[in-house]
């Protein structure tokens, strides 16, 4: 097998040598011989299928006693051992190796998926380390932990065995301040002071007339003294070593020779002393500095910066030394002569300005320096006079030596300033400033010819002539300036032109400013840009304060646009926030109703500002007609406008006009087609408006006339059936016993004699009832959303004392309205009110389920709070301020709760600030009244902050709240009686403000008795 190459290489190579047929005899035992174990025919040149390892075997293959044929044993081999065969199994290797091993050779893929399998091992490998590692971690922390236990877990036992502790043990338990005083009183002892002290004091209190020759050093027979302290002569010494340093401070840079002794022991603590780092820090920049002076002796700076290192080291005379060094290395460098004279006394530093301003000569910062140096302004414009003639062309030196003069000398000196400076435009309007009106002018014409691009001339020359009453030419002045700038090349935008305006107008020249406002608005704005880019720039012009600005954009957009009714409004509503006079109003609104004769809302405008405008309550006759006449013509224009309508009988009824005011709802209920200011149209198709009807219907309620009232709430239902206001009102008026009315449309009233007896009283009252019962519960069939309908007829129920009736009004109304705090509400406080004994679970339970729905509703949090026994408000009031924090009714209750804790001053500030969060409710307003009353009656002053809240809601109007509308809206119960007409008929004031007294009276009358109900169920206090 060696010779046919299946042997070592060895064999094979020698055999390439020789010749490649074997011998015969070879052959012939290779036909005649046993092939060998596992031999496969043709397997050496591929002749056979797919093998695998199982098919071969194991490696090892036996090839007798002496080894493989042709192979011999090595020549060192011992006797009888068998020689080593490569191929044979190994034991260590495993299947990898023998045959295999020798055949086969590991590629690349194979190290790099030995590599992965190796990397993992050694990830594993360490993940389990790291978790023997934390274990350990976590073992040693936990021994520690029982090695040290904190305090808190060695008490632990003891705290848990605290509730076992009664109220007697816990009062038994000293207090530790107690302990604490004890033991300090304990420690505080005293001693008697001994005598040697005393006498030692004495000794240095007293002064001898005779030499004592024992006190003299030496004397005695040691040579000394007795070794006791002198302390008169210790505090003599200090004073003199305190003179030596105030003598010593005395010579400082500003050459100040006194220091005030009283303000030098603050200096002294305001002195900083330098630590190690400092001190370091200070001598290696003083290398660094003293390299860079050397290097380059001619850096001014370097020599600067080395003076201020020496000055701040406190070394005055070295940093004097470095800056008088610097003026002769560096002569013609300005900072080094300033630095100079800066370091040194005020005769020293004049004498180094003097040598700068020779080698210096055209120095501006010099002269400038040097003046400043002298004492008087003499010496200082001696100074800057020979600095101009040495520089005639400093504008700085020319101001300076301005400001030092007279009027008289500053006009002369100016007018020498324009010839050596003819390019300064502040030096020509200074001099046009001092001169007269006529010498101004020229002053200005010359500066526009020597400074032709310059902008402020010519705006100084219209504002000349506006101060010297030319304001005509103002116009002309700006128009010539845009010509001529734009001649010269000078591009000055829009908004440059505005800010200039806005300039002249805080330098009180309006003239000036609308007419640059009129020549440039337009610059660079598209035509269809116009109108919303000038309104715009109104708006911001007014927000910075620039209200004339604004006119003057106003004005000039309406003169574009004369046709649009918002530019009007914005107008009159800038002069309204001007302060503008009526007339001028006045006059602003007739003309924009000759621009815009169907403006209903500019003609209502009008007529309000005629009527009201002087600020007179009530209106004056005048002031009526004017109105009156205003509205006639506004009428002729839009006839069939409802709202001028509805403004002429406001106008009528508030003159006591009654029947002129039912006279016109009359006629309007006759009209067809009239339309609201948004022009759409609201009457039916006979007849007038629903809001007619309502009005009408109120101006009956006024007058008493009850059956009228009913009739026409039916005729406007019967065309309305959907107007809640109008189901409501005819409920109302029913309850009250207006009647009813038949199928035939004619209002049969209820009349009670005056000496009917009770029965046939309560038999009408429940007639009344049915009535308007019937009429909510049709009311409520056609709006079943109106939230008014739904509890006026749960009140109703209620009131008639059928709860069942209204707690199933009131489910009703929560299915069809969900998440409505307003029926929650009313639920609550009814169930409080039939609340008996003060047992008010029901309404705690029902309250919890409102705001469970209504979270963020400030009417539940405020009955939420008023609900809560005294101690636990506070918390109510502190949850009810997270969820609605600007809601008045949730202010009002927390200042209800501040009043009951006599804090009078923060419940007044929450009061007001619900009052300016919400000046429409009125029940704020009612709050607040009743506040002033009890804190005057319990101050017993004669000034009542009462007068004041009524002015105040007064000007407010207000026309909502619940305890508000049910006397604002109701005649009966503020009626006028005896006292109150004695009242009006002596006040000063208007009977509108009578009418709000009354109001405020009544509603706090109202509120005091639903309060007094409710803690009559032991839900307050």
């Amino acid at each position: 097998m060696a010779s046919l190459g299946a042997g070592g290489g060895s064999a094979n190579s020698s055999h390439r040598h020789r010749s490649l047929a074997p011998p015969a005899h070879v052959l012939a035992s290779i036909f005649t011989s046993k092939p060998p174990p596992h031999y496969v025919p043709g397997i050496g040149r591929g002749a056979s299928g797919f093998t695998t390892r199982s098919d071969i075997g194991p490696a090892a293959v036996s090839l007798g006693g002496a080894g493989a044929v042709g192979q011999e044993a090595p020549a060192d081999a011992a006797p009888g051992q068998q020689p080593v065969n490569d191929g044979a199994y190994n034991a260590a290797l495993g299947n990898d190796g023998g045959l295999l091993a020798k055949r086969y050779d590991d590629d690349d893929e194979d190290k790099e998926a030995d590599a992965i399998y190796q990397a993992i091992d050694a990830k594993l490998a360490d993940r389990r380390q790291q978790g023997v590692r934390e274990q350990k971690i976590k073992d040693q922390i936990e021994q520690n932990r029982k090695d040290n236990p904190k305090i808190t877990e060695q008490f632990a036992d003891l705290k848990r065995r605290l509730k076992d502790v009664t109220e007697e043990q816990w009062e038994a338990i000293p207090d530790a301040s107690d302990l604490a005083a004890k033991r300090q009183r304990k420690n505080d002892t005293t001693v008697a002071m001994p005598d040697t002290l005393l006498r030692r004091a004495l000794e240095g209190q007293e002064t001898n007339a005779h030499i004592d020759p024992t006190a003299m050093p030496g004397a005695g027979a040691g040579g000394g003294g007795d070794g006791a302290t002198d302390l008169k002569a210790v505090g003599e010494g200090r004073q003199t070593m305190l003179g030596m340093k105030l003598a010593k401070l005395s010579d400082n840079v500003s050459g100040q020779t006194t220091i005030d002794p009283k303000g030098y022991l603050t200096s002294l603590s305001g002195m900083h002393v330098n630590s190690e780092a400092e001190v370091s820090d200070i001598k290696k920049a003083r290398l660094l500095l003293k390299s860079v002076i050397n290097t380059n002796p001619g850096h001014a700076p370097g020599w600067i910066a080395a003076a201020r290192l020496e000055e701040t080291a406190g070394k005055m005379s070295e940093a004097r030394r470095f800056a008088l060094t610097g003026t002769e290395k560096c002569p013609k460098s300005d900072d080094v002569w300033i630095e100079a004279a800066r370091l040194h006394p005020p005769d020293t530093a004049k004498a180094i300005l003097a040598r700068g301003v020779a080698a210096n000569p055209d120095s501006i910062s010099l002269w400038l320096a040097a003046a400043d140096l002298e004492p008087d302004t003499l010496s200082k414009q001696r100074v800057l006079r020979r600095a101009l003639m040495q520089i005639p062309t400093s504008v700085k030196l020319w101001k300076a030596s301005v400001d030092l003069s007279s009027e008289e000398d500053a006009r002369l000196l100016l007018t020498r300033a324009v010839e050596c400076c003819p390019q300064h435009t502040e030096l020509w309007l200074a001099l046009a400033s001092l001169e007269t009106y006529e010498a101004a002018r020229g002053v200005l014409n010359r500066a526009r010819a020597a400074v032709p691009t310059e902008l402020s001339i010519w705006i100084a020359a219209s504002e000349l002539e506006e101060a010297n009453g030319n304001g005509k030419m103002c116009g002309k002045i700006i128009s010539r300036a845009i010509k001529s700038l734009a001649s010269t090349g000078t591009a000055i935008d829009r908004d440059t032109w505005l800010r200039e305006a806005e300039k002249c107008e805080k330098s009180k020249s309006p003239a000036t400013c609308r007419a640059i406002v009129f020549a440039t608005l337009g610059m660079g704005v598209e035509e269809i840009d116009r109108q919303r880019t000038w309104s715009a720039d109104a708006e911001d012009a007014l927000g910075r304060s620039c209200p004339e600005t604004a006119r003057s954009m106003l004005l000039k957009a309406i003169e574009a646009f004369p046709g649009k009714v918002s530019l009007w409004r914005q107008l009159v509503k800038l002069e309204k926030a001007c302060g503008t006079a009526t007339d001028e109003i006045l006059a602003i609104l007739t003309k924009s109703v000759s621009h815009c004769p169907q403006a209903v809302v500019l003609w209502l405008m009008a007529a309000k500002e005629r009527w009201l405008g002087g600020g007179q309550m009530p209106p004056s006759a005048e002031a009526v007609d004017g109105a009156r006449a205003i509205l006639q013509e506004a009428h002729r224009h839009n006839a069939d406008s409802e709202d001028i309508i509805l403004a002429a009988h406001k106008i009528e009824l508030d003159s006591g006009e009654h029947e002129r005011a039912r006279i016109l709802l009359a006629r309007s209920r006759d009209r067809t087609g009239l339309c609201s200011m948004d022009g759409t149209a609201k009457s039916a198709a006979s007849g007038g408006s629903e809001r007619i009807y309502i009005k009408s219907a109120l101006a009956e309620r006024m007058e008493r006339n009850h059956k009228e009232e009913l009739s026409l709430l039916t005729e406007g239902l019967g065309k309305f059936p959907k107007s809640w206001k109008m189901w409501l009102m005819k409920a109302q008026a029913l309850r009250r016993g207006g009647g009813d009315v038949d199928g035939d449309g004619d209002v049969s009233m209820l009349k009670v004699e005056p000496g009917s007896s009770a029965n046939a009283k309560m038999d009408d009252a429940k007639a009344c009832y049915e009535r308007a019962r019937a009429a909510l519960q049709q009311g409520v069939k056609q709006c079943p959303h109106s939230i008014p309908l739904w509890l006026a007829s749960a009140d109703l129920e209620f009131d008639m004392g059928f709860p069942a009736k209204g707690r199933a009004l009131l489910e009703q109304a929560r299915l069809k309205n969900p998440k409505e705090d307003r029926i929650w509400y009313l639920h609550v406080q009814r169930e409080r009110k039939l609340s008996t004994g003060g047992d008010v679970h029901a309404a705690e339970k029902l309250m919890a389920q409102a705001l469970q729905e209504c979270p963020e509703s400030g009417l539940l949090w405020s009955a939420h709070i008023g609900m809560a026994p005294r101690q636990v408000r506070k918390s109510r009031c502190a949850d009810a301020l997270k969820r609605c924090d600007k809601d008045v009714r949730v202010i009002g209750a927390v200042a209800r709760l501040f009043w009951a804790d006599g804090k009078l001053d923060k419940a007044r500030s929450w009061l007001t600030r619900a009052t300016s969060l919400a000046p429409d409710d009125g029940d704020t307003w009612v709050l607040l009244y009743r506040f002033e009353q009890a804190a005057s009656a319990a101050s017993a002053s004669e000034t009542s902050g009462a007068s004041s809240v009524i002015k105040a809601c007064t000007a407010a109007s207000p026309k909502h709240g619940i305890f508000w509308t049910r006397v604002s809206k109701d005649p009966e119960l503020w009626e006028w009686d005896a006292s109150w007409k004695s009242r009006v008929a002596s006040s000063a004031s208007s009977a509108h403000e009578m009418r709000i007294e009354r109001t405020l009276e009544l509603a706090s009358q109202l509120m005091s008795a639903e309060e007094d109900a409710l803690e009559g169920v032991g839900s307050r206090k």
